[in-house]
């Protein structure tokens, strides 16, 4: 009679140093997806070139304000009316004693918008007004 040897089965083992790899990478890719899908506060806006844009370094609170497209103001990402700007820019600077209101307008917004916020804040009393640029290359 033939008699076969039995050999020991070996215990199946899962390597987990290749799945820490495979998790790792799965991590770094949805962070890196993550950021770019949330879109940031505010309306995206392509600012006019100027050669001469300065910056702008004052030591009063400075309060955006962006002019989009289609017409809409936005005072620090809120959306707000032309007839409550006042109001959410003193709210929005908190009492300061001073504030420096930059506007952030988009290049294809109409020029009558970016009139009509500035008669406002002039009439209002703001006498700091800036207009943001990109610097011309």
């Amino acid at each position: 009679m033939r008699r076969w040897t039995h050999t020991p089965r070996k215990k199946t083992r899962i390597e987990i140093i290749p799945m820490i790899d495979v998790m790792m990478f799965l991590l770094v890719f949805f962070v890196l997806i993550s950021v770019n899908v949330i879109p940031a506060l505010g309306l995206k806006t392509q600012l006019p070139n100027s050669k001469n844009a300065q910056s702008i370094r004052t030591p009063v609170r400075q309060v955006v304000v962006t002019l989009g497209k289609a017409g809409s103001v936005q005072v620090q990402g809120q959306e707000v009316s032309l007839g409550a700007l006042a109001q959410t820019i003193r709210t929005v600077a908190a009492g300061a004693a001073q504030v420096a209101v930059v506007i952030n307008s988009d290049r294809g917004a109409e020029v009558q918008n970016l009139v009509d916020v500035m008669d406002q804040l002039k009439g209002q009393g703001f006498a700091s007004v800036a207009v943001a640029a990109r610097e011309k290359h």
